[in-house]
């Protein structure tokens, strides 16, 4: 019997049947998306800010003008001869009142518009007090019966089963860096600022929290020598019991459990090559930028593994020339995007390492249309840190806005992609062979839940968890910023939240199977 071609491969006039949007659709020939010029680079938060704005609104408009983003502004026969300035006056005074906190709908009432077979809920409703900016909030840690997650001056523990606060512990400056990955026994080291200003302050005072009882360990403060490392940016990871940090172009080593400086991290090629970022889990990497004095087109990075325990360096692995390394995808396997040194937005591989750090495959995704970590950029953070990208054993899994696939390691194949028309596939985690369970975000009149794909794409769709369209406003408007998945439950939190009252979000949101 022949094989049944992937979405991929049938003609662009086999459009989705009605009322199944993951039936197969050609995807066509990729095309050339513009190339941006350097010199209209925005910072990479705000880009990362203005991406989620066009995931949430399917585009942007221009602050002048009204036109979409990037469009071109009103001829000028069109525009008319500015008035001559008149004699300024005060600004009349406001009497407006303040407007009305955003409120959130409770879980309560998410769960009384629920249909039959869908998913019960539950929500958080944060009252903390935020200052009237963007507020980053940082990875989510599974410990036990509870979902931990930093936000701004407090470490907040949420139990799974029903969303209440189980404890919390304030800080006396905002989080600025957490590692992705606790200690096998729940402990992890945050670091915060120094103080409360908005600028000019340093990224550099460590806290030890255990995560099952919400008790804050031992506390100690980065040092500083120079330039070399300095702390306006630090970057963090946990392998075992030990922490490694990055700041600015040094590294070393601590133990965990009380904050003793174990080694300094070897620096290979002095004053050519310097520590950038580290890769914890169940393997320690070190990532290091080298010939950055030379043209972007021979610098290159090098990535190491380094025994946790003693620092012995296990193996090496160099980029090509002009290329470097973006996002760890995993650390076991070690896969990578590759990004190249001119080209950084555009131009971007999967790298996958075999034992020794030997080169396996190498993997270009931009034929379908994948763009890295799920069309969502860099927001400035950890190596770690790429949404919309899950590695499994034997297949790197890369969603996006309107689609997912699966890209087998050992031989670069795409073996299965699924294209949906309005909703964003974000691969959640690698199952068995190829398969994995993908979050479908919908907008807020769209689908939403968690299915399984495998090989087969759309034929072997299994809706796992159905998500209530009585929480699809809510849920929508987190854009999936920070996701995780355990025994079948899904806890979903923004990555940014307004501190202004009344531009509230929810904290948090979470959805399981109703228990019988």
């Amino acid at each position: 019997m022949p094989r049944r071609p992937h979405p991929w491969e049938l003609p662009p006039e086999h459009r989705p049947l009605p009322g199944n949007p993951y039936a197969a659709q050609g995807f066509g020939p990729p095309v050339e998306p513009p190339r941006r010029g350097r010199s209209s680079k925005v910072p990479v938060i705000a880009a990362a800010v203005v991406l989620l704005l066009l995931v949430a609104g399917g585009g942007v408009y221009a602050v002048t003008g009204g036109n979409w983003w990037g469009g071109s502004a009103a001829p000028v026969a069109e525009r008319t001869t500015p008035a001559p300035p008149e004699t300024p006056t005060a600004p009349p005074v406001s009497t407006a009142p303040a407007p009305e906190p955003k409120r959130i709908p409770t879980s309560e009432e998410i769960n009384a518009g629920r249909e039959p077979g869908e998913a019960k809920a539950w929500v958080v409703d944060d009252p903390t007090d935020l200052p009237g900016r963007s507020i980053l909030l940082h990875d989510l840690w599974i410990v036990g019966d509870t979902v931990v997650q930093a936000m701004h001056r407090k470490v907040t523990a949420y139990r799974l089963a029903d969303g209440s606060e189980a404890w919390s512990v304030p800080l006396p400056a905002p989080v600025c860096e957490t590692p992705v990955h606790p200690t096998p026994d729940g402990k992890v080291v945050l670091v915060y600022k120094n103080s409360q200003e908005k600028s000019g302050n340093r990224c550099n005072q460590l806290q030890m929290i255990d995560l099952r009882s919400g008790r804050a360990g031992w506390h100690k403060e980065l040092t500083e020598s120079g330039s070399m490392d300095d702390t306006i940016i630090v970057h963090t990871a946990i392998s075992g019991d030990v922490l490694a940090i990055v700041q600015s172009m040094t590294a070393a080593a601590y133990r965990v459990d009380d904050g003793t400086k174990l080694y300094d991290i070897p620096m290979e090629n002095p004053g050519k090559c310097y520590p950038d970022d580290v890769a914890g889990g169940s393997r320690l990497l070190v990532n290091a930028n080298c010939a950055i004095g030379a043209d972007r087109e021979k610098s290159y990075d090098q990535l190491r593994e380094i025994d946790p325990r003693t620092g012995k360096v296990l193996w090496r692995h160099r980029t090509q020339p002009g290329w470097k390394v973006g996002k760890a995808l995993s650390v076991d396997p070690v896969v990578y995007t590759s990004l190249d040194a001119q080209d950084t937005i555009g131009n971007w591989r999967i790298v996958s390492l075999g034992p020794g750090g030997k080169l396996r495959t190498t993997i270009d995704a931009r034929p379908k249309g994948f763009e890295k970590c799920g069309d969502r950029g860099d927001a400035g953070e950890g190596i770690q840190n790429c949404p919309g990208m899950v590695v499994g054993e034997k297949a790197v899994h890369v969603g996006g806005t309107k689609q997912v696939g699966a890209y087998d390691l050992g031989t670069g194949k795409l073996v299965w992609g699924v294209k949906s028309e309005a909703t964003t596939l974000h691969p959640l985690r690698a199952e068995s062979g190829t398969s994995a369970l993908v979050y479908e975000s919908g907008m807020s009149s769209g689908e939403s839940g968690i299915i399984r794909f495998g090989p087969g794409g759309v034929d072997t769709k299994k809706q796992v968890l159905r998500h209530p369209r009585s929480a699809r406003a809510t849920e929508s408007g987190m854009l999936a910023g920070r996701l995780a998945y355990v025994n079948g439950r899904i806890v979903i939190t923004p990555s940014i939240v307004n501190g202004q009252d009344s531009r509230r979000e929810a904290r948090m949101l979470s959805f399981a199977p109703e228990k019988p």
